[in-house]
């Protein structure tokens, strides 16, 4: 027999207690490995990622979170060529392969570079700025996002077998959530070997990860508050988790990615010979023919102007010609096989809906093509007739797209609109106004709008590829889910709470001073200390500066910045802001920073930014400016001899009225 694929559960491997239903390679129909899960028990996987998995990783800063994805991705990235030899029979070309394998892989390195980049290197994240919440500012507010006590649980459809499991992974992991992965079964021999390499790896803590190879059973039974599922699939399946008991009454958060008939529409300012024309024609066939058609995102609605139509078919049929399909393992072949004949037979069931609204301009669903016992399907371009219904109802799941004709802009968008929310929709234009009225148009019913011209072309990553720093989700037919989106993907898994508190009290539970809070007085001034002696509120206040009319004409001739304000008196007396000669603000900056700096190699290494720079009074000649500086937030680097500090600065004039307020943000060496 077969191998009989295996879950990972509760910290061991569990292998079924029957024989499992077969697993067939969609190129020869050959059986690959049965699937069961029989006998599992999905009250302990829950409870296993709960107690063991869960706080091991929330005990973790996101900073060592991120550390673990990429020497995860880096770990996988060794291993690329067995996932290669596998995925083959899955029906995926080398190129489809590289789509699923490189592009889940390349998702964790995107989301550990964002999770060092822009997440702080501790357990909380910050959400807005601090609200004042009374006139004396003792009392405020923070919104935070913390962990939740919880795990994710991914079902996932057949068609990414690894990229599905690990752009849901990542942003989980990172926000301290365990996952429980629940592959789709056609092509679960693939997942499970990739769990497996993640397992041997001894990267992630025990319980960060757990696989079902077969029926999720009663594992949804299992879930409650601080729970959540990620299910990418149909829309009837997507129903029938909606209506479970814990999602309705039980606090399971579910995200759907479901249907989609993703549309490209071609702009009425291109005509053949364009490249724009070049670049549609390309972009259509692409997502036709990758993974064999079997995408989430790719173009079912080509949604063309009346007037070229017959050119865009003709074109199209013309490219789909070359397209060789056959066994993946021979490097001509641009097109594989479909994951299943299972599969294949409901495509087919959907071409023969559409064909009762359109003509068939390319291909031949009956005839057989490769290995007979193959789940092979020429690639089909249909043509819509005025008026048909079944292209904005059916979705055909493989190489199939329909042509659909408009005269006007609003009309290309109402057709895209009867798809009834979409993943992706593409915009084929060199014409700035087709381009806005369109994406406005369009936007409401799409998580994620391509805009392509020649312009673009070069770096374009294509219609149907979503990227780990962009959202991927849509409205209404396509779930209302959204998953990656970069930190937006991380943030969402965690809960968001409103604290309200006094300026001491926030800053301690924080760990980042609260404007308010007490300062502390270190006993030399604060460039000289390490990252590991400085604390948070660690302040000084700088001596007074007096600013002379010198001092701007100076700095004026010396920059170029020659703007009426600082130069001229009787200019400047008529603008109402100043009332007369101001200083430059970049100069009421510069000169703060020659009241606080220390010159005296030390500790800090370097000023890399400055943030949040507001200028609030003019300085005017005489004024007296000093500076308060105050270590707001201290953030080691896991990975360098340094760390990174944001200094609180205020610069007030002799008044005491703050003039300017802005974040300095330095690198100190830990020791």
């Amino acid at each position: 027999m077969t191998t009989l694929l295996e879950s990972y559960a509760a910290g061991h491997w569990f292998r079924a207690s029957d024989e499992g239903e077969p697993l067939l390679d969609a190129t020869t129909g050959e059986e690959v490995a049965r699937i069961s899960a029989r006998g599992l028990d999905y009250a302990a996987m829950v409870n296993h990622a709960r107690s063991v998995g869960g706080p091991a990783v929330r005990a973790l800063t996101f900073h060592q979170r991120a550390k673990l994805i990429k020497t995860l991705a880096q770990y996988l990235n060794e291993h690329k060529p067995e996932l290669y030899d596998l995925s083959v029979r899955t029906g995926a070309t080398t190129r489809d392969t590289a789509v699923d394998v490189d592009g889940g892989i390349g998702t964790l390195f995107s989301f550990a570079s964002k999770g060092v980049r822009e997440l702080p290197n501790d357990t909380i994240a910050f959400d807005g700025n601090l609200e004042t919440l009374g006139k004396h500012g003792t009392f405020v507010g923070q919104h935070v996002y913390t962990s939740r006590p919880g795990v994710t649980v991914q079902i996932n459809a057949f068609n990414f077998p690894v990229w599905g499991m690990l752009e849901k992974l990542a942003p989980a992991f990172l926000a301290g959530l365990p996952s429980i992965v629940k592959p789709g079964s056609q092509t679960a021999y693939l997942t499970e070997r990739t769990v497996r390499l993640i397992i041997a790896s001894g990267i992630l803590p025990e319980g960060a990860v757990q696989l079902v190879s077969g029926s999720a059973g009663s594992l949804l039974d299992e879930l409650g508050v601080h729970d959540s599922v990620a299910f990418t699939g149909s829309a009837h399946t997507a129903g029938i988790l909606r209506r479970h008991p814990n999602v309705l009454d039980g606090g399971v958060h579910l995200g759907v990615e479901a249907d989609s008939l993703n549309c490209s529409v071609l702009g009425p300012d291109v005509q053949s010979g364009d490249p724009e024309f070049d670049l549609f024609v390309k972009g259509v066939v692409t997502e036709m023919t990758v993974k064999a058609g079997q995408k989430c995102t790719a173009i079912r609605r080509v949604i063309v102007p009346a007037a070229v139509a017959s050119s865009v078919s003709d074109a199209l049929a013309a490219r789909l010609a070359t397209i060789t399909v056959g066994d993946p393992r021979d490097p001509d072949v641009r097109m594989g096989a479909l994951a299943s004949l299972g599969q294949r037979d409901e495509v087919r069931k959907a071409v023969e809906a559409l064909r009762s609204e359109a003509e068939l301009v390319f291909g031949d669903p009956s005839r057989s093509m490769g290995d007979a016992r193959g789940a092979f399907l020429s690639p089909l371009l249909l043509r819509a007739r005025p008026g048909a219904v079944q292209p904005h109802d059916v979705e055909p799941f493989g190489p199939v797209s329909t042509v659909l004709t408009y005269d006007t802009l609003d009309e290309a968008v109402t057709l895209a609109a009867r798809g009834k929310g979409s993943l992706v929709g593409s915009v084929v234009t060199h014409d700035g106004a087709v381009a806005r009225h369109l994406v406005l148009g369009l936007a409401p019913w799409h998580g994620r709008i391509l805009v392509l011209d020649r312009d673009d072309a070069k770096e374009s990553t294509g219609h149907g590829s979503p990227l780990p720093m962009l959202v991927h989700g849509g409205p209404g037919r396509a779930g209302g889910g959204e998953e990656l989106g970069g930190v937006r993907g991380v943030l969402g898994h965690m809960q968001r709470t409103a604290i309200q508190a006094s300026p001491d009290q926030l800053t301690a539970i924080t760990g980042r001073w609260t404007p308010g809070a007490r300062r502390l007085a270190p006993s030399e001034h604060p460039f000289r200390y390490s990252l590991a002696q400085l604390q948070v509120g660690h302040s000084i206040t700088t001596e007074g500066r007096t600013v002379t009319l010198d001092d701007i004409e100076h700095f004026a001739e010396f920059t170029g910045d020659h703007f009426y304000a600082h130069t001229d008196a009787e200019a400047a007396a008529r603008n109402p802001l100043f009332g007369g000669i101001v200083a430059h603000g970049y100069l009421v900056v510069s000169l703060a920073a020659g009241l606080f700096v220390d010159p005296a190699p030390g500790p800090v290494l370097a000023n890399f930014g400055v943030d949040g720079l507001r200028f609030l009074t003019p300085v005017k000649v005489g004024d007296t400016i000093s500076v308060q500086l105050t270590v707001k937030q201290i953030t080691p680097r896991n990975s360098a001899d340094y760390g990174e500090v944001r200094w609180d600065a205020v610069v007030t004039n002799q008044d005491g009225s703050p003039v300017a307020t802005y974040d300095v943000l330095t690198l100190v060496a830990k020791s």
